[in-house]
């Protein structure tokens, strides 16, 4: 009798060509997605900050222990792709916040993209340049300068200009690059936490043809000093997401960009939680990626294009 053509012993095994080959095109794809390729906006130093000699750090020892950035001289996007089984052509390029003083890039980046990932949708997160921070404890840093509100604006005014101009060269490079990651150039957003969310909200209500995103989506977003020139007539359907009892940015912030988008007539949804703080922290509200997921289904952006 002979034996199966694939079969196991305790000295070696046998392994049909055909399925062995599946199995590699399963490992190489699997190892392909796991990498997250980084793509420098601009060539050489950023327009503005030409004469910034300091160097871009990493840390999580600070308040609530995840990984942040800093010292970001050089903007990248850093892509995070979907499994091409299940890849939509819908994309998301997220802000992440930090006050302009550094960039929560895993809570409001790595972690979000992953989710994302799985439901068949393409991210890039955005490192956008911040304030030079002179010792390596940023948090604190920021804590200290934010006692003095207006000293604090004043601070992080020029930097904020230069991440606007940051957020713009990345949705310009996402769309004209689009064919290289198999996304559709009108399933594209644009996604913001906090102060991530000013640069947001600025593209939201000042995009022009060229970096109009498809759909927008604000977390615990502050709007705090953009330019209003009225809501576009061709504005993007909108998601937002905020707690009341948000110390740091307060929920009227929320509460002014639906009703804008509701009285202009544009698609929008609102999710308010009673507790989670700044950052939507604890059930209910740090289900808000959930219901923003849903709110994605009802607008077709996780349908295949295909």
């Amino acid at each position: 009798m002979k034996k199966p053509l694939a079969y196991t012993s305790r000295y070696h095994s046998v392994v049909p060509a055909n399925l062995f080959l599946f199995i590699l095109s399963i490992i190489i794809s699997t190892s392909l997605t796991a990498q997250q390729k980084v793509i420098q906006l601009y060539n050489g130093a950023a327009p503005g900050s030409e004469k910034w000699t300091w160097s871009e750090k990493e840390t999580n020892k600070f308040a609530i222990n995840t990984r942040i950035a800093y010292n970001v001289t050089h903007p990248t996007l850093t892509v995070f792709l979907p499994d091409p089984a299940i890849a939509n052509g819908t994309a998301v390029i997220i802000c992440p916040g930090g006050g302009f003083h550094f960039l929560m890039v895993d809570y409001e980046g790595t972690n979000v993209a992953k989710e994302l990932n799985k439901k068949g949708v393409t991210v890039f997160v955005l490192k956008y340049r911040v304030v030079h921070s002179l010792t390596d404890d940023p948090w604190q840093e920021t804590m200290n300068s934010s006692k003095d509100s207006a000293k604090f604006y004043q601070e992080i005014a020029p930097v904020a200009d230069m991440a606007a101009e940051d957020t713009k060269a990345a949705i310009t490079y996402v769309l004209q690059h689009a064919g290289d990651f198999r996304i559709d150039v009108k399933r594209t957003g644009l996604m913001g936490f906090s102060a991530g969310g000013i640069l947001t909200a600025s593209v939201a209500y000042n995009y022009t043809p060229e970096t109009r995103p498809d759909f927008v989506a604000l977390i615990y977003a502050s709007t705090k000093g953009i330019k209003k020139t009225g809501v576009q007539q061709d504005a993007p359907p909108i998601f937002i997401a905020a707690t009341t009892d948000d110390q740091r940015v307060p929920v009227s912030n929320s509460i002014n960009l639906y009703d804008d988008w509701i009285d202009s007539k544009h698609s929008a949804e609102l999710h308010l939680y009673s507790k989670g703080g700044h950052g939507l922290q604890g059930f209910p509200a740090n289900s808000w990626i959930i219901r923003f997921e849903e709110w994605l289904d009802v607008q077709g952006f996780l349908k295949s294009d295909k």
